[in-house]
């Protein structure tokens, strides 16, 4: 499985990198983010700190981000996208999400 990665931010500033790889999913806030004036935590789940988070599956704040029903389903028909891919689903769906929190895929530059 090839890494994916994408840029979390937190009212349009950047607050870490979600990360996929072959070892699951990994979530870690940006240095500079955590020396900011206040930083915020983006969930209750996902306090501030420096360490990294893993998980195995998607952490559950962010599997939540994710469109359901009805919405879902033009998500998947019009981007082709598998509903078990939830990496490839969060990046897709979760550009401009209600709340404070938006998902941006990263690309070759912010990498």
């Amino acid at each position: 499985m090839a890494k994916r990665k994408a840029e979390i931010k937190m009212n349009d500033r950047l607050a870490g990198w979600l990360v996929q790889d072959e070892e699951g999913y990994h979530f870690q806030y940006d240095k500079n983010y955590l020396n900011s004036d206040p930083p915020q935590a983006i969930s209750l789940t996902l306090p501030l700190q420096e360490a990294e988070f893993t998980s195995k599956i998607m952490f559950p704040f962010f599997d939540g981000l994710i469109p359901e029903g009805w919405l879902l389903d033009i998500a998947e028909r019009n981007w082709k996208l598998n509903p078990r891919d939830r990496m490839g689903l969060l990046m897709a769906c979760c550009k401009d999400c209600i709340g404070a929190v938006s998902v941006i895929p990263a690309n070759e530059e912010n990498a």
